[in-house]
């Protein structure tokens, strides 16, 4: 039996400019998915996904000559999406799924599918990992983005990425903030679909250069930070400049004017996690607002 695994993501800065070369600061998270792959006989790569409480959520066999599929549980859309990657892990490597035997595949999720922590970038990685393939060049080809989230299911501390002439620019920074204990990450209760999030933001205006310069040189600073407040000023300073470009308000403004700490989108706006800070009772604010989920910075980062 071959054992892959590949930890979640939370993009603390950058965002959509990420695409456009700008310098965000990304974090694996405590919660990623592993994959289990066994040999097996016939022809067929039989797939079954499983989420944080080993309930059964997709199922499909695969004809390993074709990839055409049969569903037995889960979306099309799914199986068509698992398709494409594994033909696309197949044009990066000949060998991959040509032999004389089958596969049985189980992936298993520790965190919500909703919960937008990269149910399908782990899945990516874990791939290219079995594949023995590159994981980004399986991103760009099969679902597309900047590839932070690669970044992240590959490394077991914060990191700085960018795209420099398209290609990827990882590097392990360490990123232990004495306030880390007053940082909480709040789900919305609603799923954001990064690709949806991407094709509206390649529709805007060619992005100005001073965006990218000012949002590379808040994510240094974020990165260096040792106060609280200044840690909220930053933050504060982000969403207004992201605000500027996607010509929306941001997360405090549309939900939390009441709210006495800091909040901040992560990633795509509009859904999965924001970033808040506070104190002991920041967890009872949002709860009393109906955000259930309120994971403390401990919990959920990597390594912290």
């Amino acid at each position: 039996m071959q054992r892959y695994y590949s930890n979640g993501k939370l993009l603390i800065s950058g965002e959509y400019l990420i695409l456009d070369g700008a310098l965000g600061l990304a974090l694996p998270t405590s919660y990623g998915q592993s994959m289990e792959v066994i040999n097996a006989s016939g022809d067929l790569l039989a797939w079954e996904s499983f989420d944080e409480q080993s309930q059964l959520w997709f199922k499909a066999d695969f004809n390993l000559n074709t990839l055409s599929f049969e569903i037995y549980e889960g979306d099309y859309d799914i199986a068509i999406a698992l398709q494409k990657i594994l033909q696309k892990a197949k044009n990066l490597n000949s060998a991959f799924l040509k032999s004389d035997q089958g596969y049985k595949v189980k992936t298993q999720l520790n965190f919500p599918r909703n919960w937008g922590l990269g149910t399908s970038s782990t899945v990516i990685n874990n791939i290219a990992q079995w594949a023995k393939v590159d994981p980004y060049k399986l991103l760009f080809e099969s679902f597309g983005g900047s590839g932070y989230d690669i970044a992240c299911a590959r490394s077991n501390s914060a990191l700085t990425y960018r795209l420099k002439n398209e290609t990827p620019l990882s590097t392990s920074v360490k990123f232990n903030p004495p306030f880390k204990d007053r940082i909480y990450f709040v789900h919305l209760n609603k799923k954001q679909i990064s690709k949806d999030s991407i094709k509206e933001y390649k529709k805007t205006e060619s992005i100005n250069s001073q965006y990218l310069e000012k949002i590379s040189k808040l994510s240094e600073r974020i990165l260096n930070c040792d106060t609280l407040s200044l840690f909220n000023d930053l933050l504060a300073e982000h969403e207004s400049i992201l605000s500027e470009v996607l010509k929306k308000e941001t997360v405090q403004e549309a939900l939390f004017k009441d709210f006495s700490g800091q909040t901040k989108s992560l990633g795509a706006w509009g859904g999965d996690f924001i970033l808040a800070t506070g104190d002991k009772k920041t967890p009872d604010y949002f709860k009393q607002k109906g955000f259930e989920t309120v994971i403390p910075y401990s919990q959920m980062i990597k390594g912290s």
